[in-house]
């Protein structure tokens, strides 16, 4: 049958898998619950070169984020609306170790391409000990919510996406193709993020999901609008919040509420790096898909060849989903290959 893709799961994977589609004009249908919190609306959207405490540069990153750079240009440019904001990211070192292993890692050469020459120039009167740090190149946030929701409604119009809660035992594969709903598709890719754990078909994906969670704060920061971090990221967003986090929790009970000590740990956080006042506003928490030792995998189940999964892309969803979806969907149309550290069929057990 001709090629008709049925996508379970609109976060930023699953969003990305659409878009592809739709510039190659290939029929598809996006399932979502349309839930108000979850992970890919809650989060922050941070792309950042320079991260973790071994002040690492990001696995592929240049080849990241070039492609994202286009992907979501080219995604506002045809929804009239921005999502995609280049900003400065300012990385302040926490301790004397810190500060150590900086001045190591500075004179690498894959850092080279993301160091700012300029100081970071912070306000003292706004943030502890401002001096020690560094200012990245080549970083950005994205309105994840606003990319959501604007990509929702392009899709709708097209009737190429509706809200439901597909259970695996609801999608049919047999002979003729794949089946949901009464109606027939090619394919179907699983994008639903860490609840892919239960089901049948990918039991045996190591998953190792984390919980997070961002505060929504108040505080003046003297103008400042680059991205900031020690031992938490602050954001300062178009609208004039400011966006806090995260915590990781390996270990959790209720994905849906945060906890009161999670919250006290990233305050505490958050005041050893501002001197200004901060009023949080509100805390809200998600589960970040992660699979253990994967940046992520992508491609088609073992014995199932119709029914194709991508996910795993833990906190770099922002910056990874529109590459990963380009390739799993040249994947499946066009028999490319998947790079082996991605590919699912060569880490299945």
């Amino acid at each position: 049958m001709s090629p008709r893709f049925l996508i379970i799961g609109q976060g930023l994977a699953g969003t990305a898998l659409a878009w592809r589609l739709w510039e190659r004009q290939v029929p598809f249908l996006i399932v979502d619950r349309n839930e108000a919190v979850t992970c890919s609306k809650v989060a922050a959207g941070l792309i950042t070169p320079i991260t973790g405490m071994r002040l690492t540069v990001s696995w592929r990153y240049d080849v990241f984020y070039r492609e994202a750079l286009r992907f979501y240009r080219a995604c506002g440019k045809r929804l009239q609306q921005r999502f995609f904001f280049p900003r400065g990211y300012v990385r302040l070192l926490k301790n004397e170790p810190e500060i150590a292993k900086w001045h190591k890692r500075r004179r690498d050469p894959d850092m080279q391409p993301f160091l700012h020459r300029q100081a970071p120039g912070l306000n003292s009167d706004v943030f502890h000990d401002p001096q020690n740090g560094f200012q990245q190149r080549h970083a950005a946030w994205l309105d994840t919510t606003a990319y959501l929701k604007a990509s929702r409604g392009f899709f709708e119009s097209l009737n190429s996406c509706t809200t439901a809660d597909v259970k695996p035992s609801d999608v049919r594969d047999d002979a003729e193709g794949v089946g949901w709903s009464g109606q027939r598709f090619s394919h179907v890719i699983w994008a639903q993020g860490w609840s892919a754990e239960k089901h049948p078909l990918f039991h045996w994906v190591p998953f190792q999901s984390a919980l997070g969670t961002i505060l929504t704060v108040k505080a003046d920061l003297r103008g400042e609008t680059r991205i900031l971090n020690r031992g938490c990221w602050l954001l300062p967003r178009n609208d004039g919040t400011l966006r806090v986090g995260s915590t990781y929790e390996w270990q959790f009970n209720d994905p849906n509420t945060p906890s009161a000590d999670q919250v006290q740990k990233l305050e505490a956080t958050l005041h050893s790096l501002l001197k200004a006042p901060a009023q949080i506003t509100a805390a809200q928490t998600a589960v970040r898909p992660i699979i253990k030792n994967r940046q992520a995998l992508m491609g088609t189940h073992p014995t199932h060849p119709r029914v194709a999964f991508l996910n795993g892309l833990g906190s770099k969803g922002s910056l990874r989903s529109p590459w990963l979806a380009r390739h799993l969907i040249e994947h499946l149309l066009d028999g490319t290959t998947i790079d082996a550290e991605m590919d699912l069929q060569q880490n299945s057990i």
